[in-house]
């Protein structure tokens, strides 16, 4: 069995045919996705295709490219949502310096609190980082000394530097479509770096479809391709890199129903 740890099915991408989604995943062999949330206000939404598929799961946050719409939500209303029976991590949340960087006082704030919130509940979080290494690895080792959080690093795409402190911190690391491009190096050596037990695979779908498919709109049956690329990279059989990953899921994930899959088989 594969997992599609990072994926976006409440995007409009995927409204027409959702169902059709689901089952191409399950068909390829991917026996959960966790639908990621972007922004709390539209929480509900994420929730609800949850609910409506036994094996999506999803979590509750604000990407950091939002923080500045969602700076009213509370803590208590995170650890409210994550309350839910299906909920099983906090986030997307970080920080992009990518796209603007009028924000950055409102993305520290937005993810220092999704920080306690996976403090409290004990729920991994999952960071969204890009062109931010440095404030990144600052935050995480000065949140870390307040009481410890479970981390994970999705869609890795920065630099060596945060990868290892983020190892150093406890951290799984999760690769996407990228892993499969091959101009991507950085992703390509952390990749090489984090051990197998640690790494998650994801899609990020819509976003980042890996070869073959790259520059098509991704979806979460694709994320047989990066394991595949993982494989490579790691010189290891691609069957040893679909257990591990999975694994390395209900490990770091330990609030999905794990005896509940033990019927699949590669």
């Amino acid at each position: 069995m594969l997992v599609d740890s990072h994926c976006h099915l409440d995007f409009p991408d995927f409204e027409q045919e959702l169902p059709q989604v689901i089952q191409r995943a399950h068909d390829a062999g991917v026996g959960i996705m966790t639908s990621i949330s972007t922004r709390i206000k539209q929480f509900d939404k994420v929730h609800r295709i949850a609910l409506d598929y036994e094996d999506v799961y999803c979590t509750v946050g604000t990407h950091p490219c939002n923080a500045q719409e969602e700076t009213d939500i509370s803590l208590e209303t995170i650890l409210q949502h994550a309350a839910h029976e299906k909920v099983i991590g906090i986030g997307e949340a970080g920080l992009d310096y990518f796209h603007d960087q009028s924000f950055k006082t409102e993305q520290d704030q937005v993810f220092r609190m999704h920080i306690e919130a996976a403090r409290q509940t004990g729920l991994p979080l999952v960071i969204h980082s890009r062109d931010s290494d440095d404030d990144m690895a600052a935050i995480l080792k000065e949140e870390m000394l307040n009481g410890e959080f479970k981390i994970l690093l999705h869609c890795f795409s920065s630099g060596i530097e945060l990868c290892k402190v983020g190892l150093e911190l406890g951290a799984f690391v999760s690769f996407s479509g990228i892993v499969s491009f091959k101009n991507a190096k950085n992703v390509h050596e952390a990749a090489r770096l984090v051990p197998i037990e640690r790494i998650l695979v994801e899609t990020d779908a819509p976003y980042l479809a890996p070869t073959p498919h790259r520059g098509k709109r991704n979806e979460p049956s694709f994320v047989v391709h990066t394991a595949e690329a993982l494989a490579n990279i790691k010189d290891m059989d691609v069957n040893k890199v679909h257990n591990a990953t999975t694994k390395a899921f209900f490990d770091l994930f330990s609030k999905v129903p794990r005896a509940k899959y033990d019927g699949w088989e590669l």
